[in-house]
């Protein structure tokens, strides 16, 4: 074989219709577009429009829901950890977090937290910190001797006194009014 002999394989590339190239070609003067009217023109926008009847993503029924501010966790297994324990990626005497888990590989980037999973087998004693854990990854953990620690999120603070504030509000509002029908 030389050079001069290497083509792709038959059907790996396709000629480019070349269109408004005269009658002869097929898809010359209207290019394909038809005749006349919003279509042939460029920037149409009338994507699901049936000429008045009830378009089709209309006629279908909604189907689920997307979550609004949905959280992206870094979920990773027991087995994973043991695995990069073993092969000296992580120090199982070290604290484990996001960190030590993206040093070691194991975590591309830190997303709104990592969540631990309780899929394979650990036998070192970890201190894991964690946004949230499973029951069964809980339980391993402790049975291999190791700790999990769960970070408080300060959002949740935030909340919870707001809603100390509400409350302490409303109870001030229904001890004003028994005082003020009595008069």
């Amino acid at each position: 074989m030389r050079l001069n002999e290497l083509k792709d394989n038959p059907g790996s590339s396709k000629v480019r219709v070349r269109i408004g190239r005269g009658i002869g070609s097929g898809v010359g003067k209207t290019g394909g577009r038809g005749g006349k009217g919003q279509t042939a023109r460029s920037g149409v926008s009338i994507g699901g429009f049936e000429g008045g009847q009830m378009p089709l993503h209309r006629r279908l029924p909604k189907r689920g829901f997307s979550k609004l501010n949905r959280k992206a966790w870094n979920e990773v297994n027991l087995g994973r950890l043991q695995a990069a324990v073993e092969a000296g990626q992580l120090d199982a005497k070290q604290p484990i977090d996001v960190k030590a888990l993206i040093a070691a590989g194991l975590v591309r980037r830190p997303l709104d937290g990592l969540r631990l999973l309780g899929d394979g087998e650990l036998k070192a004693a970890l201190t894991l910190t964690v946004d949230h854990a499973t029951a069964s990854a809980k339980a391993a953990v402790e049975k291999a001797g190791g700790t999990i620690k769960l970070i408080e999120k300060k959002v949740l603070a935030a909340d919870e006194a707001k809603r100390k504030k509400s409350a302490a509000k409303k109870a001030a509002l229904t001890k004003s009014k028994p005082a003020a029908s009595q008069e």
